[in-house]
This record gives C-alpha cells, structure tokens and sequence, in this order.
C-alpha cells in the first residue's frame, strides 16, 4: 500500500465520521481540504486540465482534487458510485500522466464501501 493514498483515506475517514452522509460534495471537498491541511497535507482544488485531441487542447476538465501534485482524488457524494466515475477518474490520470487515484464517495453509509483506488 501506497502511504501517500493511505493518509488521505485516513482524512477522509475522519471528515465522514464527523459529518456522516447525506451533504453536498461540495462540503466534503471543503472539509477533506481542511482535513488533509492539518495534517500537514498540500492540496490544490478545481485543477483545470486540458484533453488533447488530435493536437487540440479541450479545456473543461476538472479534478476535484490534486494531492502534493501526486494523487488526484474525485470526490462523489451519491447513494452509490455510478460506473461513469471510475472511468471519468482514468481520464484524469491519463490526462495528467499521473499513475494514482481515489474516488471516494462520501455519500455512502459506510466510507469503506465508498472508496476506490485507481492506478496505470
């Protein structure tokens, strides 16, 4: 297991256990960002990532979050994660030639059953 992905699961254990499910993913991005800051963790928000296709950079995609430039994370806050999600998480990897990822979906009732690590 990887330490970087292990810490930020440890984060966002601690954020669900606090709020529970049921919010807005906007919340949980807010308090996952203030969660991984006390721990010393860096994080950007909303990082912008063009798509190339044939040559042409599409600008539009999003990354919920970007973690010490490493570990993109894709924030879900639904009763379950929809199969689009972990797709949609690849392209962020393949779109930054990045190799890890999480989608954590808050919104379950269990954070564990929510979880999905991702990598190339």
């Amino acid at each position: 297991m990887d330490n970087l992905t292990e810490k930020i699961i440890a984060a966002a254990i601690e954020v669900h256990r606090y709020l529970g499910p049921g919010l807005l993913e906007s919340i949980y991005e807010e308090a996952l960002c203030h969660e991984l800051s006390l721990r010393g963790i860096a994080v950007e928000r909303q990082v912008e990532r063009d798509v190339i296709y044939k040559g042409v950079a599409i600008k539009g995609q999003r990354i919920d979050l970007l973690v010490q430039g490493e570990v993109v994370v894709e924030l879900k806050s639904l009763a379950s994660t929809p199969d689009i999600a972990k797709a949609q998480t690849l392209s962020y990897l393949k779109s930054t030639g990045l190799t890890r990822a999480l989608l954590i979906n808050f919104g379950c009732p269990r954070l564990v059953d929510g979880l999905t690590r991702i990598s190339l």
